[in-house]
């Protein structure tokens, strides 16, 4: 139930209005549903591309799938080595497994709970193919040190920008920073139209590559069924182009919100005792912040969990954070590094404590006015208390 002695009613999400209605029936009535014949599909990849600062966006069908197809693009072979971070949701590791190759975690920053590049590097053996950091909640990783790294170690960047729409580091767009970046638009997403995903490239070459595997190897003006290489169907359709046209129009000013809320929530949870919200990184000089993320050093899993559990009652969308990828079933089903679940926790010291203590709130309520941060600080503060 609500606490009915504060504003806890945030913003719904998703949010719409009459540009998606018109982007629907903009879809509808072109006649042509699919993107090889539509328009939408096109004109988003061209916007979307645009305002991440990168020469060419691929829409494709999910954020998973658009890990899957760059990884491919990036020449990821079954066998290969792909570096992923422990703590992240599981698509990260997934992607590269599903392609036969081997998931190799390595630990996160304790602060901004980003891959740590010393972490990277200790990792890197003669099969690695790929370094894929995923910018946590809209955080950007270390790209000063992951770029020297990749330059040095010739193992490209795959950058899982699921959560970092928007985002810009030393001022450049999160695509420009000249390594493919993957994007997802499933429903809770910073723009979504429910499902969805896209890949950003630096080059035309891997455009072109990306283009044919997603869709089945075939060229855009094949009339004879010569597919060109191995692929599959991961086409956008154009309905679902026709929104994210409108949502990405609506993204700015939101992250303009959300930069303002998390400076005044980050100071007003820091105050409670118990409470380290997640760090910034000054080079990331625009952090769309997708979860509004903070630990709860010391506290048992059971203990995060009934908080959790606490915070929801008390009206705030509050959820436990991701578990570390290696202890889950999943992970060791396929593609899984041939060491125990307890030698991978060893060396992941901070993924297992951020498994445990830590907490994140949807963005929505970054949303939300400045008295709802007090709000939100207030409950959090009587539920540690209390419960």
């Amino acid at each position: 139930m609500t606490d009915k002695t504060l504003d806890l009613d945030f913003p719904a999400w998703p949010q719409f209005g009459q540009d998606e209605r018109d982007g629907l029936i903009r879809a509808l009535e072109q006649g042509q549903w699919w993107r090889v014949a539509g328009r939408e599909v096109d004109d988003f990849e061209r916007e979307f591309a645009e305002f991440h600062g990168a020469p060419y966006a691929l829409a494709v069908t999910t954020g998973t799938h658009a890990l899957e197809l760059a990884l491919q693009v990036l020449g990821v072979e079954p066998g290969a080595e792909v570096i992923v971070p422990a703590f992240t949701f599981i698509s990260s590791s997934q992607a590269a497994q599903r392609l036969g190759a081997v998931a190799v975690p390595v630990d996160v920053d304790a602060g901004t709970y980003c891959i740590d590049p010393a972490a990277v590097e200790a990792a890197i053996t003669a099969r690695t193919a790929a370094i894929m950091p995923v910018h946590m909640a809209g955080q950007l990783c270390d790209m000063d040190a992951l770029g020297k790294l990749s330059t040095a170690s010739g193992v490209p960047l795959l950058q899982d920008a699921a959560h970092a729409h928007g985002a810009r580091w030393r001022g450049q767009g999160v695509a420009a920073l000249g390594s493919p970046a993957a994007f997802s638009f499933q429903n809770g997403k910073l723009m979504t139209a429910g499902e969805g995903g896209a890949v950003t490239f630096p080059d035309a070459d891997q455009y072109e590559m990306a283009f044919l595997r997603h869709s089945c190897g075939r060229p855009r003006t094949d009339r004879t069924y010569r597919h060109q290489t191995s692929g599959s169907n991961f086409r956008m359709n154009e309905f679902s182009a026709s929104v994210l046209r409108a949502q990405l129009a609506r993204l700015d000013s939101q992250i303009d919100t959300r930069e303002q809320r998390w400076p005044l929530l980050a100071g007003l949870l820091a105050g409670i005792p118990g409470v380290v919200p997640q760090a910034t990184d000054d080079r990331c000089t625009r952090n769309p912040h997708y979860m509004a993320m903070f630990r709860l050093p010391g506290v048992t899993e059971q203990r995060r969990n009934q908080v959790v559990d606490a915070l929801i009652a008390r009206g705030l969308p509050a959820f436990a954070a991701f578990r570390a990828i290696y202890r889950t079933n999943a992970f060791w089903e396929t593609g899984a590094p041939d060491e125990s679940v307890d030698a991978i926790a060893g060396r992941c010291p901070n993924s297992e404590a951020l498994s445990t203590d830590c907490v994140w709130l949807h963005h929505r309520t970054l949303l939300g006015s400045e008295q709802q941060m007090h709000a939100i600080a207030e409950v959090v503060s009587d539920v540690l208390a209390t419960s």
